[in-house]
């Protein structure tokens, strides 16, 4: 089976057909440069090799995942009694939103963008809003873990105060999502190249040294990844440090959760941030002024995109169904509507309850398995 190493350099173009192509415009996924037009239809040619299979994917498992979340909490309405409860049904909401958008761009990369401009405006303002409110709700999360563990008493003490806190900072997480929605809403739209394919990109201001789309990609940066990640670091540091002089708790299993949420997110939105770092030094210093280097950025870049999504329908598994409580809470569901005949039989029956590892409590126990 042919790599992807032997694939990108297949449909990249070689140096000899494109010599020298000046400062390279990187204001659409197609684009000419000083020198000649450079021919972007390689890049979607290898979309088309991957993109709809694995986004078909992240959407069937996300959907499962999340959806079986939100029919959790719906169902028990006791387990909406922790902010931490309160953040994972907006998290799973959240994910369920920009799951809706993955079929426009499955269809994207293989047939092009056949929706129109407003439809291209829509699909890419509701992805960034969910995907900015998922870093804002984890990054909350992280928050009120590290609340519940390193400070407990302070935990205990504003528990119902917490609660209402929890649901008002979900409104200002939406409402700060949708703020940084508004560059898609600007600049997104559908065009057609000189090759006759349309596509729905970002098609910033024509102004000095591209500072608007600079400013566009060091928001997206900073706000989607940068930030959450200062904060996770921080929380479950310290919250690796409270367990670690827990007597009497099983700290491996504590610490393996913590290690795994975290190697999840970074690994899943390092690499493209990395990438939209690259972006933006290019459109600062067009430093990539080869057609053949600007093809196979653009492929990495699709690549790394595609990983950061799957972010989506990790969630579940990383923030709930680690928890005994959610995977009883499961059995109680399919047990109810006929799928499992005895919960005494499930192998999950001889656990000993215990709390969710991101549910609420008043002790340490709160990572637990």
């Amino acid at each position: 089976m042919m790599n992807v190493t032997e694939l990108i350099t297949s449909l990249t173009p070689q140096t000899s057909e494109y010599e020298e192509y000046g400062d390279f415009s990187t204001t659409s996924d197609y684009g000419d440069t000083d020198d000649g037009f450079c021919p972007k239809s390689k890049v979607r040619e290898f979309r088309m090799y991957y993109e709809p299979m694995l986004y078909w994917m992240i959407v069937i498992l996300g959907a499962i995942g999340n959806t079986l979340v939100v029919w959790i909490y719906t169902h028990f309405k006791n387990r909406l009694k922790a902010m931490t409860d309160v953040y994972l049904l907006n998290l799973a909401l959240a994910d369920l939103f920009f799951l809706c958008t993955l079929p426009f761009w499955a269809a994207d990369s293989i047939y092009g963008w056949a929706f129109g401009s407003g439809l291209c405006k829509v699909v890419s303002a509701v992805y960034k809003i969910n995907f900015f409110s998922s870093m804002f709700l984890l990054t909350c999360i992280s928050v009120d873990r590290y609340i519940v563990i390193v400070q407990t008493t302070k935990a205990q003490n504003s528990k119902r105060s917490r609660l209402l806190y929890s649901k008002l900072i979900c409104v200002l997480v939406w409402l700060l999502a949708a703020l940084m929605s508004i560059p898609e809403c600007l600049f997104a739209r559908s065009k057609e190249d000189d090759e006759s394919n349309t596509f729905c990109t970002m098609v910033y201001w024509n102004n000095e040294n591209n500072r608007t789309k600079i400013l566009v990609l060091a928001l997206q940066i900073c706000m989607g990844f940068c930030i959450p990640l200062v904060v996770m670091i921080f929380c479950y540091t310290n919250i690796i440090r409270t367990l670690l002089k827990t007597r009497n708790f099983q700290k491996h299993k504590a610490l393996r959760v913590i290690l795994a949420v975290v190697a999840v997110f970074v690994l899943s939105q390092l690499p493209y941030n990395g990438m939209l770092v690259f972006e933006a030094t290019q459109a600062a210093n067009m430093t990539v002024t080869n057609c053949t280097e600007s093809i196979r950025f653009d492929i990495a870049g699709q690549v790394m995109k595609s990983i950061a999504y799957m972010h989506s329908c990790l969630n579940p598994f990383l923030y709930a169904f680690v928890g005994v409580r959610f995977r009883k809470d499961v059995i109680r569901i399919f047990q109810n509507i006929g799928c499992v005949s005895n919960l005494k039989n499930s192998k999950l029956a001889g656990i000993p309850h215990r709390s969710s590892v991101m549910s609420d409590t008043d002790t340490t126990n709160a990572l637990s398995l």
